[in-house]
């Protein structure tokens, strides 16, 4: 029995529909959500060609499907596992405090360690 061609599902690599827009802006630059264009969007098959709109991946011959590809790399190491990029993403936690500071502008120990490396040098 052959299925008509209307009830046949098209699907992409990603599991979306064939002709659905990407869920990301091509871009340059950085985006809140990773896109195959940004400068720090690596691939680690070394197998995507930007000279097709939008960017085409050789391994699997379909366009790119960015941060859901297990291969997607950020150079700068700022690829969240759910697709944002983490130059957007504001840290909840706070830092710690700073080392306490005498009154000279030397950290607390900075002195001790000073004294010791002139020490080592006979100064």
């Amino acid at each position: 029995m052959e299925i008509p061609r209307n009830y046949e599902i098209n699907l992409t690599q990603s599991g979306r529909m064939a002709g659905d827009k990407p869920d990301w802006t091509l871009s340059r630059n950085p985006t809140e959500v990773c896109n195959p264009l940004c400068r720090y969007f690596r691939c680690g098959r070394k197998d995507l060609d930007f000279k097709r709109n939008p960017p085409w991946c050789g391994w699997v011959n379909s366009p790119c499907v960015g941060y859901r590809c297990n291969y997607a790399l950020c150079i700068q190491k700022k690829l969240l596992p759910d697709g944002r990029c983490a130059l957007f993403v504001k840290r909840k936690t706070e830092e710690e405090e700073k080392p306490e500071m005498l009154e000279s502008g030397l950290r607390i120990g900075a002195a001790d360690r000073v004294r010791k490396k002139l020490d080592k040098f006979g100064i």
